[in-house]
């Protein structure tokens, strides 16, 4: 297949673009600027958003169109930031619509990024894809504006992914949950009640795969594990798998001055499940966090 990825060399789309390579894919990754020769991948096409945005008739013929592009939101939400955060995910997704208009030619599949943030949060409900959408925080606000925004591609199969916590050494939050372990100051952050949904990267490659491959699956996708964890069984098997204690508490009332909104993360959960997935026969390699985060720890 001919595949362009969007936002290829992130925390997903780093993993993604290998895999689909060593399935023999022809792959063309988005990205702000283009990078340095000695870090470009030779066996990929390289093109930045200005040249997606000027000149889409560059796309004719391409398969899959993956859009993982957006600023993370693991930094503090100050008024420009929160600016930032909408304006990053709002742009690419307009590039890509915009595109995809432009085409004789669409491509069969969009994969969309989203996020679980749009079911609100909750220390006693369970969500899937059936669960309504719920402005509760600035979190959930960005997620609703984004999925509004894809709903413009139009004439494919529109799968909006609604991505948890992707678990990997080197890249997004599990370093930075990993970090007050390594320096055995580790522990329940919170109450330690709140969930955590989350998904191994191994995983959310194949998964997005998966949703490509399978015409049947299309619309709101959960990508996380089937078995969401509270934020102190988290802890516990963080300690666990690199064998450092778990005995410091830091309060709610100390996280939310020193990161304010972004505490929100941290201190209200959500259980989120993969109902779409398992309903279509997708198997997890890593359906336990325990065994996610082992994996993680020694092969990564």
């Amino acid at each position: 297949m001919n595949i362009v990825v969007c936002g290829g060399t992130g925390l997903v789309g780093s993993h993604l673009v290998p895999f689909w390579l060593q399935e023999n894919h022809d792959i063309t990754v988005v990205t702000r600027k283009l990078p340095d020769v000695s870090k470009s991948n030779p066996a990929v096409e390289y093109i930045t958003w200005n040249d997606m945005e000027q000149n889409p008739t560059q796309l004719e013929g391409v398969d899959v169109i993956v859009n993982l592009s957006g600023e993370t939101l693991n930094q503090r939400w100050t008024t420009k930031t929160k600016l930032e955060l909408v304006e990053s995910r709002m742009r690419t997704v307009n590039i890509v619509s915009k595109a995809i208009e432009a085409l004789k030619k669409k491509p069969e599949v969009v994969v969309q990024a989203s996020a679980m943030a749009i079911y609100g949060t909750s220390d006693t409900e369970t969500f899937d894809e059936r669960s309504p959408k719920r402005t509760m925080n600035f979190p959930s606000s960005l997620a609703e504006q984004w999925e509004a925004v894809a709903d413009s591609i139009k004439g494919v199969r529109l799968i909006k992914l609604r991505v948890s916590i992707v678990l990997d050494k080197h890249k997004g939050a599990y370093p930075l949950m990993r970090l007050p372990y390594i320096l055995m100051a580790g522990g329940k952050l919170g109450s330690g009640k709140q969930w955590n949904s989350w998904i191994h990267i191994d995983d959310m490659v194949r998964l997005i795969d998966f949703c490509v491959k399978n015409k049947a699956i299309e619309g709101p996708v959960n990508a996380s594990s089937p078995n969401p964890v509270r934020y102190a069984d988290l802890g516990k098997t963080i300690a666990k798998v690199t064998h450092r204690p778990h005995w410091f508490h830091v309060p709610s009332i100390a996280l939310k001055p020193t990161l304010g909104e972004m505490s929100d993360i941290l201190l209200d959960g959500q259980r989120v499940i993969p109902k779409k997935a398992l309903d279509h026969g997708f198997t997890f390699l890593f359906p336990e966090i325990l065994g996610a985060l082992d994996h993680i720890e020694k092969t990564q």
